[in-house]
């Protein structure tokens, strides 16, 4: 999943959801959620986003609906199905 600010939101309103963005994600993970791992692309480009990384689509849907970055109006979330090639005993898909 991707997520972008949405053009025009100011970036001191992102501060502010911020905390609940956080305890939602961790609670979301804590609760069992497929939450692999989340968090902004290490780049200078404030337009580059963030990613999260879900075991399912489902999970990613889920976790989009309820998050306040979205609920609030600041991002836009994007989810890309991928073949990922699991480096551990895996089954290929």
């Amino acid at each position: 999943m991707l997520y972008r600010l949405r053009d025009g939101v100011d970036r001191a309103r992102g501060g502010e959801v911020f905390s609940r963005h956080q305890a939602y994600y961790r609670a979301f993970h804590d609760a069992g959620g497929e939450l692999i791992a989340l968090g902004p692309f290490a780049t200078a480009d404030a337009a580059a986003g963030s990613m999260g990384i879900f075991a399912t689509r489902d999970a990613a849907e889920r976790f989009i609906a309820a998050d306040p970055f979205v609920t609030e109006g600041l991002a836009e979330a994007r989810i890309l199905d991928w073949d990922a090639v699991w480096l551990d005993d895996r089954p290929e898909s």
